[in-house]
């Protein structure tokens, strides 16, 4: 069954989720401004587009009105720099999301206390390109670093130099020659 609009600009979420409709489709890197600054690709790697599909459903509730619900699927590669070794590399990232949307902010905080689901208040229209970049950059690692890093543990440790001692000896040096107190 077809939504009656299927604009991902302005999505109809209510629509879509009455349909049981699916909407898919892709945005260059370009396109999402926030994510695009993110990424540090090498000198002459294309970044990939962003691929997303959205699936609307709508659940019965008896004696109450259908829950409205939105279920988001975003794969790209990011191009972190790793923390280590500070070079830029590639990782696959891949966003699932389920949102429930309700009809007052009231509502939504009240239910996404006791939620592992995402609520949020239905508005007549939705950004869906803004919602798969604040997704992306969510799912973006803390401390991206490689799986397998060009600088091991002990050269960086190296690196630090014999000459940083180690704070908390040198506190207890302090404590002993004053008598421990």
């Amino acid at each position: 069954m077809a939504a009656r609009r299927l604009d991902p600009a302005r999505l109809d979420v209510a629509a879509l989720a009455a349909d049981g409709a699916t909407l898919s489709g892709q945005w260059p890197a370009e396109r999402l401004g926030r994510w695009h600054a993110m990424q540090a690709p090498p000198a002459g790697a294309a970044l990939e587009p962003v691929h997303w599909r959205v699936r609307g459903e709508s659940r019965p509730i008896s004696g109450a009105a259908p829950q409205v619900w939105l279920h988001l699927h975003a794969h790209t590669t990011a191009w972190p720099t790793c923390q280590r070794c500070l070079q830029p590399f590639s990782e696959p990232l891949v966003v699932e999301r389920a949102l429930r949307f309700v009809g007052s902010e009231a509502q939504a905080e009240a239910l996404d206390a006791d939620s592992e689901d995402d609520v949020l208040v239905l508005e007549p229209t939705l950004d869906l390109q803004a919602l798969v970049e604040d997704e992306l950059l969510l799912a973006w690692p803390i401390v991206p670093r490689h799986a397998q890093c060009a600088v091991p543990e002990h050269r960086a440790a190296d690196e630090a130099g014999p000459s940083q001692a180690n704070p908390f000896a040198v506190l207890g040096a302090l404590k002993s020659t004053r008598g421990g107190n």
